[in-house]
């Protein structure tokens, strides 16, 4: 996909009208936004930058091979063709660079995982999707906190949300959402029959100046006694908290020691999930003009399947099949995934703008 100079031209000139903007204001208001318009131009103008200077050298080497001196035109040719081959690589970085951000990918996320169909084994499967996301958090560098848990009778999760915090959270997780299945014999099978459990994935993001106003008159609050999660450390009086949100049916649970602390707690969430309810249904408007994005976006949507017996790990929306579930589950190998995940949105919405 071959960027316009005129296009390159545009990034750099307001990378550099930003960074003198930047130099030269006092207002503390302007220099946050200015810092913030200068960390998301920089990588941008520098890709445009070196590509603008490699087109410029191969047309000066391309003028050099046509000079008379033949030693010299020798050398240009192979510097010409050498540098050639590097323009497609720089093209398509560039290309990348300038595709419509989601404004929410630098944010922070809650994860929530909800068990489905199977009973025991699927919380013990939500349980194992926990343990994932929590190891694959670590690895990235993100901070893990548990918010919310609802455990199951014999382990894992009915429920559970957690906050993760970080570089780019939800833009690396937000493919995660939907139906994941699990094809394995469960422990209480005696049989030695493979089950299908299900447990579905959220990933909301959770920007740090969600424009949302809380209407308390909307919201009932119920404290109750703190159970699950926590164990003998969590507090046995009535210091947990849901709120509900009457308009739409929302409710969130939060159970930590302090009552003062689960209606805070709580109030984040609940802003989160409207958050997202509300980015969801402009995503469903705009769902019918998009080309080629990954899935429906649909949260029912099945989009992975974990098959033990075999030891592979299928994404059916890229048609990604791995032999490496143990891997993957240990939270390791789930980078090729997520990032296979990326490339092909990628791809898709680089195709969609060429048509």
């Amino acid at each position: 996909m071959h960027t316009p100079a005129s296009r390159l031209a545009q990034v750099i000139d307001r990378f550099d009208q930003v960074e003198a903007r930047l130099g030269a204001a006092s207002d503390s208001t302007e220099i946050v936004k200015l810092s913030k318009e200068h960390a998301e131009l920089r990588p941008v103008a520098e890709k445009a930058k070196a590509l603008r200077a490699a087109r410029t050298e191969l047309d000066e080497l391309a003028e050099m091979m046509e000079s008379g001196d033949a030693e010299m035109a020798d050398l240009a040719r192979e510097e010409f063709y050498e540098l050639k081959e590097t323009l497609p690589a720089l093209e398509l970085e560039m290309s990348l660079a300038l595709l419509p951000k989601d404004k929410d990918d630098a944010a922070n996320a809650l994860i929530e995982i909800r068990a489905g169909t199977g009973g025991d084994e699927a919380a013990l499967f939500a349980g194992d999707l926990y343990r994932m996301y929590e190891r694959y958090a670590q690895l990235q560098g993100w901070s893990w906190e548990l918010a919310s848990a609802s455990e199951g009778d014999h382990g894992g999760y009915k429920e559970v949300i957690a906050s993760i915090s970080g570089n780019g959270v939800f833009g690396r997780l937000k493919f995660e959402s939907g139906v994941h299945r699990v094809q394995r014999v469960p422990a209480t099978e005696s049989q030695g029959r493979i089950h299908t459990s299900a447990a579905t994935v959220a990933i909301m993001p959770q920007p740090e100046d969600i424009d949302i106003e809380l209407n308390m008159s909307e919201i009932r609050v119920d404290t109750m006694r703190a159970s699950g999660a926590g164990g003998q450390h969590v507090n046995k009086t009535d210091s947990a908290v849901r709120m509900t949100h009457l308009p739409t049916g929302i409710a969130v649970v939060c159970q930590e020691k302090s009552q003062h602390q689960n209606r805070a707690k709580a109030i984040e969430l609940l802003k989160a999930k409207l958050y997202d309810m509300q980015r969801e249904a402009a995503n469903a408007e705009r769902a019918a003009e998009r080309k080629g994005q990954i899935g429906s976006g649909d949260r029912s949507e099945r989009i992975r399947t974990y098959n033990y017996p075999q030891g592979r790990v299928s994404d059916h929306r890229i048609n990604l099949t791995l032999y490496k579930l143990d891997e993957i589950v240990a939270g390791d190998g789930l980078d090729e995934v997520v990032s296979a995940l990326i490339a092909e949105d990628q791809a898709a919405r680089l195709a969609a703008l060429e048509d």
